[in-house]
């Protein structure tokens, strides 16, 4: 057994040991953690919810609808081939788009596997602040539209006569579903056919009731709501004149 005759070395030999033991129990520090890898990008939905996050003033645009009167802005989505996994064409329309929109802009965009959106092209006029799907609808979350049913004459004139222009439609229920099929809200059309109806951030069909009259109901609609916008599905009737 060692017998430590000069107390200083005592403290000394103390001292380096606990430093010792003090060192051996401190994990070397970690590298930070890698940022995430996004979602592949896989489907229509996903590629537009890119796009509408890299331009938020979009928010609310509704997929094209050949049949729809006056759509003043819309989207389409197709795969693409070396480009990335979906091209995205966008066009904000505005002035008299009743009868096709004087003005219009549009855009083209790349949206890739990993989320990366990139502007393929641009061709148009400036779009005024009012004529953005967004424009009037920021700060409120969910779905918002007009009903409007048509045509009101038998007889397309042209000029168009205002007194031919479709009407709105009062009291029509409006429902909401989700990607599974449930019902996540509803609402109902107001005296100058407009609705509204809040829900999250997310995915959603808007589904039409038929109303007692008219002949025809708009077909159910996809659009993507993003926080703090409320998206805009505007729903066209069919009187059955002709």
């Amino acid at each position: 057994m060692t017998t430590f005759r000069h107390p200083f070395v005592a403290i000394v030999i103390v001292v380096v040991m606990v430093a010792g033991c003090a060192q051996g129990a401190t994990s070397p520090t970690q590298p930070p953690s890698p940022t995430p890898v996004p979602t592949p990008i896989t489907t229509p939905d996903a590629a537009i919810a890119r796009v509408l996050l890299a331009e938020k003033r979009l928010a609310g645009i509704t997929p094209r609808n050949l049949e729809a009167i006056g759509q003043a802005s819309w989207y389409e989505v197709a795969p693409a081939s070396g480009v990335g996994a979906f091209v995205v064409t966008v066009r904000v329309g505005w002035g008299d788009c009743e009868s096709g929109c004087i003005n219009e802009h549009r855009w083209v965009y790349a949206v890739a596997p990993d989320g990366t959106v990139t502007t393929v092209s641009e061709t148009g006029e400036r779009v005024p602040d009012d004529a953005w799907p967004g424009s009037a609808a920021v700060g409120r979350t969910g779905i918002r539209g007009t009903a409007l049913a048509g045509p009101v004459c038998p007889v397309e004139r042209i000029p168009p006569d205002p007194a031919c222009a479709p009407r709105p439609v009062v009291g029509a229920m409006i429902v909401v579903r989700d990607a599974s099929g449930t019902q996540i809200g509803r609402g109902t059309t107001g005296a100058d056919g407009t609705y509204v109806v809040e829900v999250a951030a997310g995915s959603y069909v808007v589904e039409p009731q038929p109303v007692q009259g008219l002949l025809g109901t708009p077909p159910p609609q996809s659009v993507t709501v993003v926080d703090g916008f409320a998206a805009t599905v505007d729903l066209a009737y069919d009187t059955g004149i002709r």
